[in-house]
This record gives structure tokens, C-alpha cells and sequence, in this order.
């Protein structure tokens, strides 16, 4: 299974997600936690539901009766927490490598 280009959101995404492993988010509930608008979210959690790597659910409840409309949460996958710890110390070693390669970078010593 193919891994997402790991950007900066994507790896902020995924970080708040183990973070809270058995947590089931709703995507402004994920915004607020990742410090990402929700238009950034939304397009990286449908790539993640379509790796496998999220699972999600809508909420069961009547949008008049709430006032609110319907939540749809999401939840890493067990598949998909083990994916998402291997991109993201993978993101990490090449951050880490760059820093080494040129000092002064990423953390790297001047």
C-alpha cells in the first residue's frame, strides 16, 4: 500500500491522530488539535480513509433536532497506525539526514 506524500499537514494529521489512538475525531474537532484549517484537513483525511490507514462514521443523530449538522468522525485503522508510525519516522530520518547533510538546517549543528 502505497504511503501519502508526507507533508507538514500530513504529518500533523497523522501525529495528532497517535497521539490519541483509540480517540475518534470530527474534522473541525482535528483541525483545532492540528492547527490546520479545514480545508487542508478534509482533502488529507480523504486520502487516508482511501489508503485504508482511517476509518470513519457518521454520527448518528437528527441535524433539526441538534441544531447542528451530522459529525462524520474518523479513527486510525490498526493497519493504518502502523503505517502511519513507519511514514512518520521515515519523514523524521529525512529530516534528521538533511540536517546532517547541511548543517544549520532542520535542526542540524551550524
Amino acid at each position: 500500500m502505497p504511503a501519502p506524500r508526507m507533508t507538514l499537514p500530513t504529518q500533523a494529521v497523522l501525529r495528532t491522530l497517535l497521539a490519541h489512538p483509540s480517540h475518534e475525531f470530527y474534522g473541525l474537532e482535528l483541525c483545532a488539535a492540528a492547527g490546520l484549517a479545514s480545508g487542508t484537513i478534509h482533502p488529507i483525511l480523504a486520502r487516508l480513509e482511501t489508503l485504508g490507514w482511517l476509518a470513519s462514521r457518521w454520527e448518528e443523530l437528527d441535524p433539526h433536532e441538534a441544531g447542528r449538522p451530522r459529525r462524520r468522525y474518523y479513527s486510525l485503522t490498526s493497519d493504518g497506525a502502523v503505517q502511519a508510525n513507519r511514514a512518520l519516522a521515515q519523514a523524521d530520518a529525512r529530516v534528521a539526514k538533511l540536517g546532517f547533510l547541511r548543517p544549520g538546517l532542520a535542526g542540524g549543528q551550524p
